[in-house]
């Protein structure tokens, strides 16, 4: 069976998969490209969040940019922008994720939230599922919501022990939180929350480490 390949540009055949710098249409090697850029730049998103007296959604485009121009030009623009008549879809459904036109509306929701660091400390998978929600780029979505939610949770005072996570519960449960927010990821991550900041380089260790 012949695998879709995203192409809102529809230019795949001759600028390579979402026109990424180097023109490559291979998504493994896609992939690897993206998992380099990430970890090179991990350090500087965080160090840049960390200097911000708050957080708002200008902070989340900037930091998909900081982390992902050295393999796509389009790196800081939200879907409203370059996909804006695309909705996302994943294992078949249709609306686990934000319209275009909504992208920025449901951000701020979740970073609303995120504002009253008790609210986030005692329900941390629902702001986490809000901001996965809003899946604002076309890719690079989980390594920048990642990377802005260990800042939230630093400026709540604790940190969530991810490597201790199964990759596949944490899907499973961000799935259902996906369908019906509140459901099933403050039951997750209220388990592995521990109270502390972490210090710059544990935080991207541990950013690298998930990756």
């Amino acid at each position: 069976m012949e695998l879709t390949v995203l192409d809102p540009f529809g230019d795949y055949q001759t600028e390579g998969y979402l026109r990424n710098l180097f023109k490559e249409k291979d998504l493994e090697i896609v992939g690897h490209l993206e998992t380099a850029a990430f970890e090179a730049q991990v350090l500087q998103a965080i160090r840049s969040l960390r200097r911000q007296p708050s957080v708002n959604y200008e902070q989340i485009t900037e930091t998909h940019r900081q982390l992902f121009d050295s393999v796509y030009p389009w790196a800081g623009q939200d879907r409203s922008v370059n996909a804006p008549h695309i909705a996302i879809g994943k294992a078949g459904y249709k609306t686990l994720f934000a319209h275009p036109a909504d992208i920025r509306k449901a951000a701020e929701y979740a970073l609303n939230r995120a504002k009253d660091t008790k609210y986030l400390r005692d329900h941390p998978g629902e702001v986490f599922g809000y901001l996965a929600h809003a899946h604002p780029f076309l890719e690079g979505n989980g390594r920048t919501i990642l990377t802005l939610y260990a800042d939230l949770c630093r400026r709540g005072g604790f940190h969530i022990k991810w490597e201790n996570i199964d990759k596949g519960t944490f899907l499973r449960a961000l799935t259902d939180e996906l369908l019906k927010p509140g459901s099933s990821m403050d039951e997750l991550l209220l388990r592995y929350a521990q109270p502390g900041a972490l210090s710059i380089g544990r935080a991207v260790k541990q950013l690298r480490s998930n990756f």
